[in-house]
């Protein structure tokens, strides 16, 4: 009985050592396939944080690049609102030169109309005095039986009323053709002025002719005193 029991303790103990041996194995096994995952799970963690830091730089430069262009953009803004003030400021004086342009040409147009309207009273003033000179050319014509002689204009009645300068004016335009206004100013040393209120004098008298086609206007002595001038100065020579 007791031999019966050494072998089945021993057995026993034989079942005991090898299951203990697999159990080790076993736990040898798993430790080394844990430590293979832990190692895997590390990689893994490795990676992931090298990406995370790889995706955390990205993200920063984005950020600044966000930064950067809000900066532009506010800058731009800054010089859009600046150019938008300085166009409305052009704007502003453009609509004031446009209506000063207005108003000049509202003046222009006034002094034109007038212009034309002195031009229009001297054409009709000329084409009045034209007949009234055809009509003493006709009166002229007109036979007379009963005069025996004509009798001469004297240079010294017609000059009489006639300063020494408005001589001179009419001898140089007898002599040398029609003249403007400014022209016989440099020959005669008078102003402005007064060159054309002897001027208007002459015409207004009588001794002149006036071209208003251009302007300034052309005088010209009639033919009357022309014949008169140039007879008194063949004589004189």
């Amino acid at each position: 009985m007791t031999d019966i029991l050494l072998i089945l303790v021993g057995m026993l103990s034989a079942a005991t050592v090898s299951a203990a041996v697999e159990y080790y194995r076993q736990l040898r096994r798993v430790q080394k396939e844990y430590e293979k995952a832990r190692e895997v799970v590390e990689d893994i963690i490795l990676s992931f944080n090298r990406q995370l830091k790889q995706e955390e730089g990205k993200l920063e430069t984005v950020a600044y690049r966000v930064h950067s262009i809000s900066s532009k953009s506010d800058n731009a803004l800054s010089k859009a609102e600046e150019v938008d003030k300085q166009l409305r400021m052009l704007e502003a004086k453009l609509s004031g030169v446009v209506e000063d342009k207005s108003r000049m040409l509202a003046r222009l147009e006034e002094v034109d109309r007038k212009l034309r309207d002195v031009v229009a009273s001297h054409e009709t003033l000329n084409t009045k005095v034209s007949t009234i000179e055809e009509q003493a050319r006709r009166i002229t014509a007109i036979p007379e039986t009963k005069v025996e002689a004509v009798i001469p204009i004297k240079r010294e009645k017609v000059m009489a009323p006639l300063t020494d300068t408005e001589i001179a004016v009419l001898e140089m335009l007898a002599m040398e053709g029609s003249k403007t206004a400014p022209e016989i100013k440099e020959r005669v040393k008078l102003s402005r002025e007064h060159t054309a209120r002897l001027m208007k004098k002459l015409y207004e008298e009588g001794y002149l002719e006036r071209d208003t086609n251009k302007i300034p206007f052309r005088y010209s002595v009639k033919k009357e005193m022309e014949k008169l001038l140039k007879k008194t100065e063949s004589e004189t020579t």
